[in-house]
This record gives C-alpha cells, sequence and structure tokens, in this order.
C-alpha cells in the first residue's frame, strides 16, 4: 500500500507502509540513458516493491514509529487505500460512458493521497516539520460542496429512498459510496484520539454525500432509472 506525500511539500520520498523509498530511485531512466543489460549497475539498483520490514506484522508511520498493523493508524490508512481503488474502478466505467465528471473523480483520489499521508502522520510523535509537510488544506472540502450544488440544480428533487442502482457507472460509484462511509468511521477513531486532522474527517463526510449525487447524475445522464425502495409484503 502506497501513500505519496504531496510533491508541493518539498518531501521528495514515497511513503510506503513499512518503509521510505527516494523518488528519485523510482525515476526511470530517460530513453537515452537506458541499459539493457540485465547485469548492469542500473538493474542491480531498482528498489523492490517487497521490503520484509512488515513481516512480523509492524509497519511505519511518516514519524518513523512501528506500529502493529491492527493500530487503528493502519487501520484507516488501508480503508482509504480501499476508497481510492473503488473511486478507480467506477472512475473506468464513467469513462467508458463518456461521463464529464471523470476528471473531478482522479483529482479526489490524488486528494486521498494527501489524506493517507496525513492519516500516517499521528500527531503523538509529529514534529513540527512532519505535520507542516502532510498538512491537510480545508480547501478541498469547499471544492466538493461547490461540486455537490451544481449537480444538484440538475437533478430531479429525491422523494423516496433508493437502492443503489441506475447502471453500472452510477451502481460502481454507489460502491464507492459506502467505501467512503467506512473510511469515515475508521478515521473518525482516528481523530477522535487527537492523532490526525479533523478536516480530513470532515473531507470523507462531505465525499460521501458527493459520491450520492454523482452516482445519481450518472445514472440521470445515461438515461438508466433508479430503483426506488418498497417495503417487501
Amino acid at each position: 500500500m502506497l501513500f505519496f506525500v504531496p510533491k508541493y511539500t518539498g518531501l521528495h520520498r514515497v511513503l510506503r507502509l513499512g518503509t521510505y523509498v527516494s523518488i528519485k530511485q523510482m525515476q526511470p531512466l530517460c530513453r537515452d540513458e537506458r541499459r539493457y543489460n540485465s547485469t548492469s549497475e542500473e538493474n542491480r539498483r531498482i528498489p523492490k516493491i517487497y521490503t520484509k520490514t512488515g513481516d512480523k506484522g509492524f509497519s511505519s508511520t511518516f514519524t518513523g514509529e512501528r506500529r502493529p498493523k491492527e493500530d487503528h493508524i493502519f487501520d484507516a490508512l488501508g480503508t482509504t487505500d480501499e476508497l481510492s481503488s473503488a473511486i478507480g474502478l467506477a472512475r473506468e466505467f464513467c469513462i467508458d460512458r463518456g461521463q464529464s465528471f471523470t476528471d473531478q473523480l482522479e483529482k479526489i483520489q490524488c486528494v486521498l493521497q494527501d489524506v493517507g499521508s496525513n492519516i500516517a502522520t499521528p500527531r503523538s510523535s509529529a514534529r513540527d516539520s512532519h505535520i507542516k509537510k502532510t498538512k491537510f488544506s480545508s480547501q478541498a472540502v469547499i471544492e466538493l460542496e461547490r461540486w455537490i450544488d451544481s449537480f444538484t440544480e440538475e437533478l430531479p428533487p429525491l422523494t423516496n429512498f433508493i437502492l443503489p442502482s441506475g447502471g453500472k457507472s452510477s451502481a460502481a460509484l454507489h460502491v464507492a459510496r459506502a467505501a467512503c462511509r467506512r473510511a469515515e468511521r475508521c478515521v473518525a477513531a482516528v481523530v477522535r484520539s487527537g492523532e490526525t486532522d479533523p478536516e480530513v474527517a470532515k473531507y470523507l463526510n462531505r465525499l460521501s454525500d458527493y459520491l450520492f449525487t454523482v452516482a445519481r447524475y450518472a445514472a440521470m445522464k445515461e438515461g438508466n432509472g433508479e430503483t426506488i425502495y418498497k417495503r417487501p409484503e
């Protein structure tokens, strides 16, 4: 599971649960510098994806603190990663159907990397330099609210409970919405413990509203009806 610390912070490292890898190491050689000899110096320096540092059930935070993998920090990181993956799958369906908001979904995935960086920097072991590099901006919440308001203006009023439905794009976005709610529940515990910026929890709360709204919007644009909840008799 990889979480990239935002490049604007000037932190030139990739945060991986259990290790740190230099971004310089990760960059491919430019075309003119490529070497195809398997015994070349360049090939021997390529970092491996596995580190073995977590084999005993512990991983590292960005602050260098070692914690059990079942720690609430890593639980929150894992569910945030799952959320980004669910959004990525939904985005592929939306691209196939020519939806107009796929760039928004990509940007949200990038913001979720920032969310992960913030979560991976527990305040109890963070120095001021750590906190500065992984600070989460409230501007991301404001942007979500603007998008929600824009889509809501085009949608018919919601007068009944609806089930996840409305075609593949819409249904996949509903799956992402449910994953977002779970991520929010995990992060809430970290925020209450004082380890993470409260703006992160606010962002996830607003993101679930966005995903619900855009799922309805996708169904409308694709001409698919939404399934209305009916109490079973």
